[in-house]
């Protein structure tokens, strides 16, 4: 419940928050250019940092249960890096408009993670060392190629539009940007709920799992592709943003001390609660900062506290 309402009260922050501040009474007043900054800017903006956190938080915590790795991340299997690749094409060799990045950035994640299910085949072994070597050979792979991709763009237009991107934001977010995305996230959403207590028995060994009766390697590329499809779609809208699939899981454990259908709604909402309040904060600034910036300062520390702990257990 407390996670609901700073989750509430971050959304209706961010709303009013920005370099042109707003109220209900200014709102309610029919003014017309704070109606327009509302429907145009602040809220296309706020709905989709709801949206991208709880897909997010969701995806981290599938991730994790999928892989039995606490720091398990859309990274290991080369969903950030392949969309990083392709919106780095679009912007250097396409000149593409905001919509033609996202499309690219889509489908660069989707094939980076088409590549790793591929090499996991072919190795005849598909257990999850062998998805996780193959994840980060493919992410390795993605990483050169966009160090070469930076190489050769223009330092002054095509280098810097690429690493805004990499850096993510929610600045340029707009109304039009929202449906695909949003349509195709909620449908793996939906799925991830819906399979959620057969996804719980994959933190099980694979034999016992399958004593139970569960299709181990089946439902495990299923819910990955899933879990991947809804990061991918996320991701290619607002740009990279670090540490919501790590903290958010993490956070929802702690204080529920389970796993399960309610966890995993707690973790898309920490995640939405996260990115709300990194994005206030990010515009709150002189400057405005790229959101992922203030994910990161949160996550750090996080992740060093994790490893200690698990250190120490």
């Amino acid at each position: 419940m407390t996670a609901l309402v700073f989750t509430g009260a971050a959304f209706f922050l961010s709303l009013c928050t920005g370099k042109y501040p707003l109220s209900l009474t200014v709102l309610f007043s029919g003014n017309e250019a704070a109606l327009r900054v509302f429907q145009t800017l602040r809220l296309p903006r706020t709905v989709m940092a709801l949206c991208a956190g709880f897909c997010l938080g969701c995806a981290g915590m599938v991730y994790q249960i999928i892989f039995q790795n606490p720091l398990a991340s859309p990274d290991i299997i080369g969903v950030s890096s392949g969309a990083s690749v392709g919106a780095a094409s679009a912007i250097l060799f396409f000149h593409a408009s905001p919509a033609g990045i996202t499309g690219w950035a889509f489908a660069g994640a989707l094939s980076a993670v088409f590549l790793a299910f591929a090499l996991t085949s072919l190795t005849g072994q598909k257990n999850l060392a062998t998805m996780v070597l193959s994840g980060i050979a493919v992410n390795a792979l993605a990483q050169s190629v966009l160090m070469m991709l930076k190489f050769t763009a223009d330092p002054e237009k095509e280098l810097a539009s690429i690493e805004y991107w990499i850096m993510g934001s929610l600045g340029s977010i707009t109304a039009s940007k929202i449906p695909v995305p949003l349509i195709v996230s909620a449908s793996g959403i939906f799925l991830l709920f819906f399979f959620c207590q057969k996804m719980l028995l994959l933190s099980l060994s694979d034999d016992e799992a399958r004593t139970l009766g569960v299709p181990v390697t089946l439902l495990r590329l299923f819910l990955l592709s899933l879990a991947t499809l809804v990061v991918a779609a996320t991701v290619s809208v607002t740009g990279l943003i670090s540490f919501i699939g790590l903290l958010a899981p993490h956070t929802a454990r702690l204080l529920l001390k389970t796993n399960g259908r309610t966890t995993l709604f707690l973790s898309g909402l920490l995640g939405s609660a996260l990115l709300l309040t990194a994005d206030l904060i990010a515009r709150s600034t002189a400057t405005e900062l790229p959101v992922s910036i203030l994910t990161s300062v949160l996550g750090a520390p996080f992740l060093l506290w994790i490893l200690f702990r698990e250190g120490r257990t």
